[in-house]
């Protein structure tokens, strides 16, 4: 397999056994960005394609001050927002019932109470996983990518601020009220035996 810059000058080239060399090695990983994102299969795969097609016809523009493999994934998440973005607007869902309650006294209804396990335990649990993808699917949307692109893509503040094309405390804000909404959600499923019947 190729280094970087041999493909890269490969996909310059116009080389076709390197493009598909690309689409071989990130194609997978790429693919399961898009689907987190867009949630559904055709769409993903739509997305995907079209970002390759872009990649394609913008490499000559690709300074390779980055790795191919972030500028890929940049150009899939954002491929990914434009087509969330097209999508036929409809009112912002409320996230306020996920968000903790608090007394006048400042303590939590009902307390938290620490989860089974540890996240490590949690992370290898296949089901936990399941489990929490579908609770960062209930989020709304505009939490929803805010939580995907900070913690499961691992992407910046400021990449996210600018992507969204919101501020960089906006981004923080969404993403403090998306992991207490999350917590909540996952609450029921991860609490200690003893106390789920009692919650």
């Amino acid at each position: 397999m190729r280094g970087d810059d041999q493909l890269l000058a490969g996909l310059r080239a116009g080389d076709d056994t390197a493009f598909e060399e690309l689409v071989r090695s990130h194609g997978g990983r790429m693919l399961a960005v898009a689907r987190r994102l867009l949630r559904h299969e055709e769409d993903a795969r739509d997305a995907l394609q079209e970002a390759f097609a872009s990649v394609f016809r913008s490499v000559g523009d690709f300074e390779g001050s980055s790795q191919l493999s972030t500028w890929l994934h940049r150009i899939v998440v954002n491929g990914c927002l434009m087509r969330l973005r097209r999508r036929k607007v409809r009112e912002e869902e409320s996230i306020e019932d996920l968000l903790p309650r608090f007394r006048e006294d400042g303590h939590q209804v009902p307390a938290s109470i620490v989860w089974d396990g540890s996240p490590t335990e949690w992370l290898e649990r296949e089901e936990i996983c399941g489990l929490v993808r579908q609770c960062i699917d209930q989020l709304p949307e505009g939490y929803r990518n805010v939580l995907l692109l900070r913690d499961i893509e691992e992407m910046d503040t400021r990449a996210v601020s600018d992507l969204l094309g919101i501020s960089e405390n906006a981004v923080k804000v969404r993403l403090h009220r998306a992991r207490q909404a999350l917590r909540t959600l996952l609450d029921p499923h991860l609490r200690p035996q003893a106390h789920r019947g009692a919650a």
